[in-house]
């Protein structure tokens, strides 16, 4: 019988080409998409999926109460010294501090080779890899990172600076400062993790990267790159664990009772990282979720097209059904050989599906930096998608046209008498042209909102100069480097097409920002907020035209000796006006000058962040980079100036620069993916 079904549907399925060839196009378009938009989706929800007791290990974050809840996911430098001395909830716990785009250099390679990690290095204590998998293909991570200046790196990297896996025993220095030996090679991360680094170096080294990170006292520091991972004991809920942070709060914050009320440590489950925004997790499930509704309107748009063809057609077979009723076919056999005809269609739609989705798997990697693969053997989820896909076409447009066709009168049949009134369900059709309708409009509608949203957030005004800004990379200098660094600026500006030159630690608008607690004047107590500080020199101003509400700029100095703050931080001290906060002393992480200065509010995030309360003040050691204002008219002649002049001054160190709107251009970047998608 089945193989009767296969051949009249053939034998139809050729007899009605054109009919066939629209039926498989736009159902291989639709079910493409769906193939793509399914291996992309299945890849987001795979990420850290891999690791033992993953239910059970947490990410401890920080959320800070004051007019609004802001979050971060990092915790106060000594955070996980201090958990696994008081608790006991853990039976793993481990702090890991990122320090991004770090500069490699091989001492032992003849040319001293140089390589900017963009990964950066992590800097973690040993119990981090009994938290994750990452396994060591050689050495013992018992031991690896029990001695300072001792590192870890992967497998590619290994073969990167040495050109072998073999690297045990080879010293790699990082910033130009610290010497590690590697003393283990680690099994090359997997994509699907948000754990990107690929070098690892002991806990112990802390103070020689970063001295206020290494600092155990440093608990009105919270970065977003210190991390506070746990896996906790079976049995033990995250509930509990919440509930002894406020005994741990009036411990160490005994004389910051502001900080006490306004810090809120919470456990953020592994399964969250990767999707929660507010904790920078990249792929927001909504944004997923939307994709997976996009495919499934594709999909049933596609069928709604097949049931409008196939009943408008239904006349022209209407003689083949009053035969083979008068034969004697029952309605079911009928019915089951519309089905296969569906079936068949939808084979071969699926077949140039997936051909279709191998070529469009390019511009997916492209577009989201991914390396997805679509390979049937092995991977029973995607076998499982494409037959539930298959099933789904089949019955849901197959259904409705078979028990059309199967139902007509073998008389009004044979006479040629039946019209669209006969064959019922026009109404039917008329809706779901309706509902295909409704949903192209629906996408529509959704691309011109994020299109319009997208136009806002690169037109609208930032409270600062984004254009014609470049930005390029400084060494964390000594009081040696000092010297270099106005060499630097006064050689910049001697560029054609260079208007102003300024050093700082980031632009106004910076994905890495720092917050500290801030006492004002004489008050007795720290503030409820914290500040987000910056550090920039005396045309910080002039580069990024940020405008003064009241006072003066700062002054010129190596140092910290005045302070710079924004229209917020006015607003959050409860004062009427911002020359009520001149000639007024802060107090910021410990270190006390005069207030000179109010400048305009400016966004220091995205569109979608409040303003934060903004103090700047000169610190040059801790200027990151120089921020150089030129006329877009000269900029191609400028940029080979600037490489070739900071090659100069910093041979030992690798050049890179980008465009601050470039940069800013980032914080919108799932935005104008999901534009392109849609």
């Amino acid at each position: 019988m089945i193989k009767n079904y296969i051949k009249i549907a053939w034998r139809n399925l050729k007899r009605n080409k054109a009919y066939a060839m629209i039926n498989i196009t736009g159902l291989s378009l639709s079910m493409a998409c769906g193939l793509l938009i399914f291996t992309l989706v299945s890849y987001h929800f795979s990420f850290d999926d891999f690791h033992p007791g993953r239910d059970r290990i947490y990410r401890i974050v920080t959320e800070i109460h004051n007019e609004n809840i802001s979050h971060t996911p990092g915790v106060p430098p000594p955070f996980a010294k201090a958990f696994r001395r008081d608790f006991t909830f853990a039976d793993k716990t481990a702090r890991a501090v990122t320090f991004g785009n770090e500069l490699i250099s091989i001492p032992s390679s003849p040319d001293n080779k140089k390589f900017v990690e963009e990964s950066g290095v992590a800097c973690v204590e040993p119990d981090f890899f009994d938290i994750f998998n990452f396994p060591l293909v050689q050495g013992d991570k018992k031991t690896a990172l029990s001695a300072a200046q001792s590192a870890l790196v992967t497998e590619h990297i290994a073969k990167k600076y040495f050109g072998t896996v073999n690297a045990i025993g080879k010293v790699i220095r990082v910033d130009n400062k610290t010497d590690f030996t590697i003393t283990g090679i680690l099994q090359d991360i997997p994509l699907n993790t948000d754990r990107k680094s690929e070098i690892y170096v002991s806990d112990l080294s802390m103070k020689d990267l970063s001295e206020q990170v290494a600092n155990d006292n440093a608990w009105g520091d919270i970065s977003s790159e210190t991390h506070c991972f746990i896996r906790l004991k079976p049995g033990i809920g995250p509930a509990t664990v919440e509930a002894a942070f406020d005994g741990m709060k009036k411990k160490y914050y005994a004389n910051r009772p502001g900080s006490q009320k306004a810090l809120v440590f919470k456990l953020q489950p592994l399964s969250d990282v990767h999707f929660n925004p507010d904790y920078n997790g990249y792929a927001d499930k909504k944004y997923l979720w939307a994709l997976a509704l996009i495919g499934v309107f594709l999909i049933v748009t596609a069928c709604v097209n097949f049931i409008n063809l196939a009943t408008a057609q239904a006349i022209n077979r209407s003689r083949e059904v009053g035969i083979r009723k008068v034969l004697g076919s029952l309605r079911s056999q009928l019915f089951w050989q519309f089905i296969v005809e569906t079936a068949l269609i939808t084979l071969f739609a699926l077949v140039v599906a997936f051909g279709l989705a191998q070529l469009g798997l390019p511009f997916i990697n492209s577009l989201f930096k991914t390396e997805l693969t679509l390979h049937l053997l092995g991977n029973q989820l995607l076998l499982l998608c494409m037959l539930l896909v298959f099933l789904f076409v089949v019955f849901l447009s197959g259904s409705y046209p078979g028990l059309v066709l199967s139902g007509f009168q073998p008389v009004l049949a044979l006479k040629g008498k039946l019209s669209q009134k006969n064959l019922g369900g026009f109404s039917l059709r008329r809706l779901l042209v309706v509902a295909q309708f409704a949903i192209s409009q629906i996408l529509i509608i959704g691309t011109i909102v994020i299109a319009s949203q997208m136009h806002y957030s690169k037109t609208s005004d930032l409270g600062f100069r984004k254009d014609g800004i470049v930005l390029l990379p400084v060494p964390i200098s000594d009081s040696a480097g000092r010297t270099r660094m106005e060499t630097l600026r006064n050689r910049l500006a001697s560029v054609s097409g260079v208007e102003n030159v300024s050093f700082c630690s980031q632009a106004p608008a910076s994905d890495a920002n720092n917050k500290m607690d801030i006492t004002f004047g004489n008050r007795p107590k720290p503030e409820l907020w914290s500040v987000n500080i910056k550090c920039s020199d005396q045309d910080y101003l002039k580069v990024f035209n940020l405008k003064l509400a009241a006072g003066r700029n700062l002054s010129r100095s190596d140092t910290l000796r005045e302070f710079l703050v924004n229209e917020t931080f006015v607003k959050k001290l409860n004062l009427s006006s911002p020359e009520e906060v001149i000639n007024k002393t802060a107090t910021i992480n410990g270190k006390k000058a005069l207030i000179v200065g109010v400048v305009r509010d400016f966004y220091n995030y995205s569109f979608r962040d409040e303003v934060d309360p903004v103090a700047l003040f000169s610190s040059y050691p801790q200027y990151q980079q120089c921020a150089i204002q030129c006329s877009l008219l000269h900029a191609k002649p400028a940029l080979a100036s600037f490489e070739k002049i900071w090659n100069e001054t910093y041979p030992e160190y690798v050049y890179s620069f980008q465009f601050l709107d470039q940069a800013i251009a980032r914080f919108y970047e799932l935005d104008d993916i999901m534009l392109q998608l849609i």
